[in-house]
């Protein structure tokens, strides 16, 4: 029995590791004007949000199929889930903006600065202290980052400001989550985050799409498949509940290493899959001191969790996905 279940749960790691990427690329092929040539990322990003809210809908309130913790307010909407909802906006819009741009590889790479801009901006809010081991952990990330870029072959300044963008945006998310969490004292499972945040991406996403691309999306021709827009909807769905079945049968942390070894994989099949992907040895070599930054900084997580979970049983550290990449574009 028990070896079922640890089958059971590293089949959910794989169904999320090959959700995640195959999202990544689905929109890259979405997006690109060399495939189905649908240039509108706010739209796209739109779409899923839309998708996602009724889906939500439908399986907890419908069917009944899920359930929606109970506990939110109105105050708590106003003052979190809204700043929540409007930097997930943020972050995918942004995120899937940088593919218009620069490459898949190249956009992976750079996101491993995130854990920099988490870190930077819990210190401001008050969630992270300063310590010399994170400040090295910090910087060892850091440079990678920039040994990655320097080895960029075709690098796009704009690209990179996009995907810097949605990075200043998850990690606002994850600041906002943590608040959530810790100062308002509630706890939510992956479905009612997606039930609860949906709606109000969606609003935010819709008002800036009202002005910026819907007046392209009528002014040009363009190729409507609503089975492909569809399916890439779905998928981003189905991402979303893999995350809940990791979750909840392993933990937040397990997430974050199987983002880790998601963000090789994209990297590396990028190389294959795309004509615009070009590595070189700096790349990889930059990117591989990145990630074992990153990997020192989910070590200390992982104690640092283990060490409030012990203190407080009441309040586990994976009441919440503060670190899962959710629908962005990761």
């Amino acid at each position: 029995m028990a070896d079922r279940s640890r089958l059971l749960t590293y089949a959910y790691i794989l169904l999320y590791i090959a959700l995640s990427s195959g999202q990544i690329f689905f929109n890259k092929w979405v997006l690109s004007s060399k495939e189905i040539n649908f240039p509108y990322p706010l739209g796209l990003t739109l779409l899923h949000m839309v998708f996602s809210s009724v889906l939500c809908f439908i399986l907890t309130k419908v069917f009944k199929v899920m359930e929606v913790e109970d506990g939110m307010t109105l105050e708590i909407y106003a003052t979190s889930v809204v700043p929540i909802g409007a930097m997930f906006a943020m972050t995918l819009w942004l995120g899937n903006t940088a593919y218009l741009y620069i490459s898949v590889a190249f956009a992976q790479m750079l996101k491993a600065i995130m854990p920099v801009a988490v870190f930077v901006l819990g210190v401001a809010a008050g969630l992270e202290v300063m310590s010399c081991r994170m400040l090295l952990i910090m910087s060892v990330i850091s440079f990678g980052v920039l040994v990655a870029s320097y080895g960029e072959i075709n690098i796009s300044w704009v690209g990179v400001v996009y995907q810097m963008g949605g990075v200043v945006g998850e990690a606002l998310r994850l600041i906002f989550m943590e608040i959530l969490v810790k100062r308002k004292g509630l706890k939510l499972n992956p479905v009612s985050v997606m039930y609860y945040v949906s709606p109000c991406s969606a609003l935010c996403l819709f008002i800036p799409w009202i002005f910026l691309e819907k007046p392209r999306m009528e002014a040009h021709s363009w190729n409507f498949q609503p089975v492909v827009l569809t399916l890439n909807s779905l998928c981003t769905f189905a991402l979303n509940l893999s995350v809940f079945l990791v979750i909840s049968h392993t933990s937040a942390l397990t997430i974050r290493v199987a983002g880790v070894v998601k963000d090789w994989v994209v990297v590396l099949l990028s190389a294959l899959l795309f004509a615009d992907t070009k590595l070189t040895v700096i790349n990889l070599f930059g990117y591989c001191i990145a990630i074992a930054g990153v990997a020192a900084y989910n070590n200390h997580k992982l104690k640092k969790e283990a060490t409030r979970g012990s203190s407080d049983k009441s309040q586990p550290a994976e009441s919440i996905p503060l670190t899962a990449s959710s629908t962005s574009n990761s």
